[in-house]
């Protein structure tokens, strides 16, 4: 369906796929647009949620729009939770007993914390991190001051809310259940380095190869304890839940559109409904158009989906087609970046090569193919490289010795910062016997990048 003026485009969500969504429409459409949230009444960028809690920034700092800025592009915001939705007749039914008609339906509706039927995972002081009303429950759950959290699931959501208790002074305990942090995901020497240095800097009581049991209550009904499957007790007064999140669909389980994990989609991102569609977390492939997992719970390829279904509502319709895969994210003082597909272990036909810092922070895992030498991937810890660099290099199906050579110019550090493309090349060339000499940079190569 194409947008005409008269239609009514109404998307559940205001969140970063949804405000992206209303955002493009409104530049190729004067149609009716209409976003639902009964989170926030105001899009924020739901990544500072942390720097709140931290005391770096307000809510309004994370709004990255002025109040005004919705009624200046006519886009008409509610603030209100449907509570049913009647496909047939396109409408929504809201908690306020009022209803809404649409023409096109987006649902944007995110994702939620995960439980796994834990005895006593509902019980006061038991929450996870993801919406803003989590963070207001995190602050009334540590409003009179905590002796110590427990927090259940290594990987971001968990060392985020790691370091924001960490700023207070709260004691963590750190409850992971594979034998290194993030261990389905980072290959083993990087995952021990941010051990380490969550460990030895920071004091959080890591505990690896070790799962929850069961909550436990006080005598005021709030949590006061775990147990771990190995039978050890821990007093805690706040447990969060942090072992990854799952679509926010249950309101949609007794309904006629087709769900499993989420919501399905096909690769123009429509539902099993006419005039329905999905983006975001929420959104699930029945078939991934470019082989990439069926779930894409990350915040930039929210923001493509949005923008991609915006072109199909406007009248050209578009495959979402996000290109190759990449993410960022802070761990404590570390900063992360990792550019194509790199896997806690090596696939078939895969060779790896590892570099890290002697005394600092500091590593690079690359991924190329053993038999041509093809770069598949890289992670980075501690030090900035160029996404365009590497989305080019992945592109072109560049060779790891390309990359090493021209590493250089990937480098984005500021100004003044150690720089050790040599001492990398030189343990490449001693573990693989080459010779590679790294290039000087060149912002010619780094500006035009198509330049090989």
């Amino acid at each position: 369906m194409s947008a005409g003026s008269n239609d009514h485009i109404v998307i559940i969500g205001n969140g970063i796929s949804g405000v992206t969504l209303a955002r493009f429409v409104r530049k190729n459409s004067d149609c009716k647009i209409t976003i639902i949230s009964s989170e926030t009444e105001y899009f924020f960028s739901r990544t500072a949620l942390m720097y709140i809690y931290m005391g770096h920034m307000r809510l309004k700092d994370t709004q990255p729009y002025e109040n005004d800025f919705w009624e200046k592009n006519k886009i008409d915001l509610k603030f209100d939770h449907v509570t049913d939705i009647n496909f047939e007749n396109k409408q929504l039914n809201f908690e306020t007993s009022s209803s809404m008609k649409y023409d096109s339906l987006v649902l944007a509706v995110g994702s939620k914390p995960n439980k796994f039927g834990w005895p006593g995972q509902d019980l006061p002081g038991v929450q996870g991190l993801y919406s803003y009303k989590d963070l207001e429950l995190l602050e009334e759950n540590t409003k009179n001051g905590i002796n110590r959290s427990v927090i259940i699931g290594g990987g971001l959501i968990g060392i985020e809310l790691a370091e924001m208790l960490h700023t207070r002074n709260y004691p963590v305990t750190f409850l992971v259940r594979e034998g290194a942090f993030w261990g389905g995901v980072l290959p083993e020497p990087q995952a021990k380095m941010i051990e380490r240095h969550m460990t030895t800097d920071y004091h959080i009581d890591l505990q690896l190869n070790t799962e929850l049991a069961e909550i436990h209550a006080g005598s005021n009904g709030r949590v006061s304890k775990i147990t771990t499957k190995s039978g050890e007790k821990i007093d805690c007064q706040l447990v969060g839940l942090t072992a990854g999140v799952s679509p926010n669909i249950d309101f949609l389980k007794n309904t006629s559109l087709k769900t499993d994990k989420g919501i399905l989609v096909n690769e123009y991102l429509e539902t099993s409904i006419k005039d329905v569609y999905a983006i975001g977390d929420c959104a699930e492939f029945k078939e991934h158009p470019t082989g990439r997992r069926n779930l894409e719970q990350v915040w930039y390829t929210g923001k493509m989906m949005g923008e991609t279904l915006a072109y199909t509502l406007t009248g050209a319709k578009t495959a979402y087609k996000p290109g190759n895969w990449f993410n960022s994210a802070k761990f404590f003082d570390i900063e992360y970046q990792t550019y194509g597909w790199v896997f806690a272990k090596p696939q078939e036909n895969e060779s790896v090569f590892y570099w890290e810092h002697p005394t600092k922070y500091l590593s690079l895992y690359f991924v190329f193919n053993t038999k041509t030498h093809e770069f598949k991937g890289i992670n980075t810890f501690g030090i900035r490289l160029r996404h365009e660099l590497f989305d080019r290099w992945l592109t072109d199906k560049m060779s790891i010795e390309y990359v090493l050579e021209h590493l250089k110019d990937a480098n984005f550090d500021p100004e003044l910062y150690s720089q050790y493309e040599k001492q990398i090349v030189q343990q490449f060339n001693s573990e693989n016997n080459t010779s590679i000499k790294p290039k000087k940079k060149s912002w010619k190569r780094i500006f035009n990048l198509s330049q090989k």
